[in-house]
């Protein structure tokens, strides 16, 4: 008998840049797999730029659903360091390291 229980955590990689312009677009996208697989592993390596939207909408995904961040690039550890929000957030160096953390 197969399970109809959702796989845990699809793996998304956003890259380039996430501003007003275009955050709304990633969030929907975030909040698509989170809905379907149980959680996402948002593996932000490739963001090479993102503002206070793009933190927002991290703050919002993240009080809704099961969001580990994994292996933010400099740009994206540096504005959740700024903001106070590095605490908060779930963050991992590694996807391994996000899916087995309880």
């Amino acid at each position: 008998m197969m399970s109809s229980k959702p796989s845990l955590f699809q793996i998304l990689t956003p890259c380039g840049e996430f501003d007003m312009n275009n955050v709304t677009s990633l969030g929907a996208e975030i909040e698509t797999a989170a809905a379907a697989h149980g959680g996402v592993l948002l593996d932000a390596g490739g963001i090479t730029f993102a503002d206070s939207t793009f933190l927002r909408m991290i703050l919002n995904v993240h009080q809704n659903t099961d969001l580990r961040i994994v292996s933010p690039s400099t740009r994206v550890a540096r504005l959740f360091d700024l903001a106070g929000v590095d605490a908060l957030l779930r963050i991992y160096p590694t996807p391994e390291a996000a899916r087995t953390a309880l």
